[in-house]
């Protein structure tokens, strides 16, 4: 008989979806007193909300916690390649046999009543964090924030909400207010909160939130200002300046994610020393990733040409992308050829309008390992010139960077669109298979 495995476990989890979901958060509420309310006994929590820059801030805030000498869990979703990428114990990826248990055990207490996927798999990251000690919990938000899954902590030591623009419109509606209002709801009173940087519609929705629930909070802007100077990073309270490194994740609107774990940091009780050292040793990857490995590396490099990968996919990540992209021309001047794919709940053409006139040629490709399904690449092939740039085709993400670098001499290819294709591009630089999200 064949032994069971973990994939064969969040299958079997996947499968009790219910038929129309409440937003509600009764489903793991239940399951998580079957358990015995572990998330009663996490270490101190940081819950991270917002649109962009949630996952760049949890690891910048995760490296200057580390820095200072301290043990941190981390969660976050979705994974690139391995789901095991999701549960972070102590700075490395849950092990297979204690990620089995844990959701054999989710499994056994639910009883088979309905359950999403994220709240399965949410709840066996608390019960994981909760049995392995440590100094801090950070924890990032699926979708959302009021109904999330994540949203069952009752007293987090922290909360922070990143910048809020329109994504998952299916979910949290069409309008930014509404969209922040959702992500204000992990907001707790008791619990102090940092404030990114905000559009007014949304900071109006969330300053709502702050009032109505007499919270202490620091918003960017009012209370810290964090810029890049003549090749530093300066950040800036009242009484307060520090003159740092630039950080460890490339492109401009990386600062703006420091800054916000920098503000984290300070509330928190980092030392200076500790953000400096954090700021530049954080590592998180598919974002503006250059990659030097594996055979996608290997033919950009025999052709001259760079590869790189972001898994942004939403028009505010578009917008920040491009930026970079432009700065990256301004330095060194290399005509740019985007490999993209897009999920079909996506906004492609709010993405991919801000590369107008920037790159040279996109190719649109389809991955295979997404938990929704990819845009076909006839389809994204005429988004792609209502955009006005020009376009092209390819059978596999081999097949597009080979088609990138007969478009364009010695071009700086971009992978972008989608989590999943970036995903896929990792598993082929590490010579492996992504593991698709069954549910």
């Amino acid at each position: 008989m064949t032994a069971e495995t973990t994939g064969d476990v969040l299958k079997r989890l996947a499968g009790l979806h219910p038929r129309s979901i409440d937003l509600s958060l009764s489903r793991i509420e239940r399951l998580l007193e079957a358990l015995g309310r572990p998330q009663d006994r996490l270490p101190r929590v940081v819950h991270v909300a917002g649109t962009n820059g949630k996952g760049s801030v949890c690891a910048f805030l995760k490296a200057m916690c580390e820095s200072a000498g301290e043990r941190v869990h981390l969660y976050t979703s979705p994974h690139l390649v391995r789901f095991n990428e999701r549960i972070e114990l102590g700075g490395q990826p849950v092990d297979d046999e204690r990620l089995f248990d844990a959701l054999v055990r989710i499994e056994k207490a639910n009883q088979g009543l309905p359950l999403t996927f994220f709240e399965a798999t949410t709840a066996a990251a608390i019960l994981l964090m909760a049995e392995d000690p440590a100094d801090r919990v950070i924890l990032e938000v699926g979708l959302g924030g009021k109904w999330d899954a994540t949203n069952v902590i009752a007293h987090p030591d922290l909360t922070i909400i990143t910048p809020v623009s329109l994504d998952h419109q299916d979910y949290l509606g069409d309008s930014l207010s509404g969209i922040a209002k959702e992500k204000a709801g992990i907001l707790k009173t008791g619990s102090p909160a940092i404030i990114g940087p905000q559009d007014d519609e949304a900071m109006r929705a969330i300053q709502h939130a702050i009032l109505s629930l007499d919270i202490s909070d620091t918003q960017h802007d009012r209370d810290w200002r964090c810029w890049g100077e003549q090749g530093r990073m300066v950040y800036e309270e009242d009484s307060l300046v520090w003159d740092l490194p630039m950080p460890g994740l490339p492109g401009a609107h990386q600062i703006d994610n420091a800054g916000i774990a920098i503000a984290a940091a300070r509330q928190i009780g980092l030392s200076e020393e500790a953000v400096r050292r954090g700021v530049t040793h954080v590592r998180w990857p598919a974002r503006l990733q250059r990659l030097t490995k594996g055979p996608l590396a290997e033919m950009a490099e025999g052709a001259g040409a760079e590869l790189w990968l972001d898994g942004g996919h939403n028009p505010a990540a578009g917008a920040m992308l491009a930026r970079a992209m432009a700065d990256l021309e301004a330095r060194n001047p290399k005509p740019l050829v985007l490999v993209c794919g897009f999920s079909v709940s996506k906004d492609a053409s709010g993405y991919l309008q801000h590369f107008s006139g920037l790159a040279r040629e996109a190719v649109a490709v389809q991955f295979h390992s997404g938990r929704e399904p990819a845009r076909t690449v006839e389809d994204l092939r005429a988004v792609i010139r209502s955009c006005g740039i020009n376009s092209a085709t390819a059978p596999s993400l081999a097949g597009a960077i080979g088609t990138a670098l007969k478009v364009r001499p010695a071009p700086r290819i971009l992978v972008c669109g989608s989590l999943y294709l970036a995903g896929e591009a990792l598993a082929l630089s590490d010579g492996t298979t992504p593991q698709p999200t069954p549910g």
